[in-house]
């Protein structure tokens, strides 16, 4: 690994770290991989407090364990630049935002029975999460990319998960890869596993309890790797299969909150526990689901730098920050196909990646002036 850049040497205040969290808790639009792509644009471009190598380490070391990935990423950079202390502030800052706003429009929906009309917001700004999401990708590539067997790991994870391979085994799978030239010939061959989902079990709906509520979502936060599509199974396969304490509706629309509120996606959790117990329900829910994140990043944040003095552990490192890449490049693919519609949505896409490409505007300002557009055309 490289010499630290001048970048690493910044320490800033926790109320600095607070203030810039509390912002892209606040901005940070269009799920994890729009949100690692603002960490990127904000941290390593434009305050140069990470450097791209320390970047790309804790954003593979975010999708190796389970949990929220853009908020273990925020957890790891308060970890890496003020400690204890910063990740605490860190990862505090970055969710309470959203589970404040959520909690508003839980409290709407429960007395309303509907949720606000947003539709023209998020026809608006979904293009520029697309260009957002492209930009990171193209800037972290330039660095990950550091042979042509790691582009190929790249294909190969980004293939797999086009075919619905799970995505914790193309991880698994891409570290193996990236470091069977370090094995040589002990090394002979590499299988593709296939994960198909198991269907919940039907029954009766189970009593409603803040306790079971929290342990509930403790185990989400615990073991879900992935995106929020895979968190859209846990819950329907928990609340709704099994417990029997949402409906299907209740649940698209919690998931759609997510989706349109700035912040951490999963505070979708927020919006399902007020709808179940109210505004306990809500604490319960968001502590739970986001506490295994500090713990485990708290624990695997100190071993990046002993992984990268390891050959063979820096290439499997390596193998991971790719398909990390690749998982970015299609969910982006994916995103843009429902995003980019008509000749409006094609034009703000483009004008945003020219922006965030050749005059480095921040991408927060790209988002509220998508968002304005979107109540003017449709207000």
């Amino acid at each position: 690994m490289s010499s630290p850049s001048i970048a690493t040497e910044t320490r800033p205040s926790l109320g600095e770290l607070a203030l810039v969290f509390f912002k892209l808790g606040t901005t940070a639009f269009g799920g994890p991989a729009a949100h690692i792509a603002m960490m990127h644009d904000e941290f390593v471009r434009r305050r140069r407090w990470i450097s791209e190598e320390e970047f790309l380490d804790r954003l593979g070391a975010a999708n190796l364990i389970p949990g929220p990935s853009s908020t273990e990423m925020a957890i790891h950079i308060g970890l890496l630049k003020r400690g204890w202390r910063g990740l605490l502030v860190a990862g505090a800052c970055f969710i309470v935002p959203a589970a404040i706003l959520v909690s508003i429009i839980a409290a709407i929906y429960v007395k309303y029975g509907a949720l606000p009309r947003v539709a023209g917001v998020l026809v608006a700004v979904k293009p520029v999460v697309i260009a957002i999401i492209v930009q990171a990708f193209w800037n972290l590539g330039k660095t990950a990319l550091k042979s042509w067997w790691l582009g190929v790991v790249g294909a190969l994870a980004a293939v797999a998960y086009v075919f619905r391979t799970h995505e914790l085994l193309i991880l698994l799978g891409a570290a193996l890869l990236a470091s069977l030239p370090m094995w040589g010939k002990r090394a002979k061959s590499a299988a593709v596993l296939w994960v198909g989902a198991i269907p919940a079990a039907a029954g009766i709906a189970v009593p409603i309890s803040l306790s079971r509520l929290f342990l509930t979502f403790l185990k989400i936060g615990s073991v879900l790797f992935g995106s929020g599509y895979v968190l859209l199974a846990f819950l329907r396969g928990d609340f709704v299969d099994r417990l029997h304490w949402l409906t299907q509706q209740q649940l698209l629309d919690a998931v759609a909150v997510g989706q349109i509120t700035p912040g951490p996606v999963f505070t979708t959790a927020t919006f399902i526990g007020y709808i179940i117990a109210g505004t306990r329900g809500a604490a319960v829910a968001t502590v739970a689901i986001f506490l295994p994140a500090f713990f485990l990043v708290a624990i695997s944040g100190p071993l990046v730098p002993r992984i990268r003095k390891s050959k063979i552990a820096s290439a499997a490192l390596d193998g991971v920050v790719v398909a990390s890449l690749a998982l970015m490049g299609v969910v982006a693919w994916q995103l843009g196909r429902d995003a980019i519609v008509n000749w409006q949505t094609v034009a703000i896409a483009l004008v945003s990646a020219l922006l965030l490409l050749r005059w480095k505007v921040n991408s927060a300002w790209l988002i509220l002036g998508a968002a304005a557009i979107g109540v003017i055309w449709h207000g």
